[in-house]
């Protein structure tokens, strides 16, 4: 009877094991998502690392001409993506995420310096709760006759970027993407962060979103924050190597079910 037996232990064993869902690897895709009066440039030197460490890296152009353009062109990459994806969003582009993150390909979120408002919130008037320097200063958010924003050009480099050499920080200044005033006041219809897990980093001397609003959006997601003090409101260009190591540890912890 002892072969017997072993033979039932074995079945056992292996029917108990069955159970147990497969894993798969941690998702390789990574869509990186840039904020207002920006474009997706100012994400190369995060890509390079990135990509060094095997990730399969796309980013975002969105248009700012509106929030609606801006999740749809978001939607549009995350449609192209061949399996799960870590969504990253710096900003404005926060918001972005949050509202676009609610796809299926989606299975993280993370906020680099970033909104990240509620269903019914936009960032306009949380920011007006919690005011940046940017907020307080008058005069340096230009508005054109048809309702297209910009920082002025002089004010961008020592507001936006003070950590950049001065020459990257003037061409920046010089090259903005204009934004539709209604990108900032468009209420959110979907919270993408309340159903997947985020990571949030916070810039220590951020002049554009205060550092304590950042925090608060992080600590009421839930998300696992990163503090880099000093750091401005250009830290994914600024501290390259540090976003890029929250981005690849959010990836790497992400374990999802294989498929069958």
């Amino acid at each position: 009877m002892k072969p017997l037996n072993a033979g039932l232990a074995l079945a056992a064993a292996l029917s108990l094991f069955a159970t147990v869902p497969a894993r798969a690897e941690p998702p390789k895709n990574i869509v990186l998502v840039h904020g207002a009066w920006v474009d997706a440039s100012g994400w190369k030197p995060v890509y390079e690392i990135l990509t060094k460490e095997g990730f399969r890296v796309t980013m975002v152009q969105e248009p700012e001409t509106s929030f609606a353009d801006d999740v749809t062109a978001a939607k549009r990459i995350l449609d192209l993506q061949d399996g799960p994806t870590l969504l990253v969003g710096h900003s404005y582009g926060g918001s972005i995420i949050t509202e676009a993150g609610v796809h299926p390909n989606v299975v993280g979120l993370v906020y680099v310096a970033a909104h990240a408002p509620d269903v019914g919130e936009d960032e306009s008037a949380l920011g007006k709760k919690t005011p940046s320097v940017l907020g307080k200063t008058e005069g340096v958010i230009k508005v054109t006759p048809d309702k297209f924003t910009y920082l002025d050009p002089v004010q961008f480099p020592k507001l936006f970027a003070p950590d950049l050499p001065r020459e990257r920080a003037e061409f920046v200044a010089r090259s903005q993407v204009l934004a539709a005033t209604q990108v900032f006041s468009t209420p959110l219809t979907a919270a993408a962060w309340k159903t997947k897990p985020s990571w949030g980093i916070v810039a220590g001397s951020d002049q554009i979103i205060n550092p304590d609003l950042e925090r608060w959006y992080y600590e009421r997601a839930k998300s696992q924050t990163t503090v880099i003090p000093g750091a401005s409101h250009s830290v994914y260009e600024s501290h390259p190597k540090e976003v890029a190591a929250v981005i690849t540890r959010a990836a790497r912890s992400i374990d999802q079910p294989a498929t069958r």
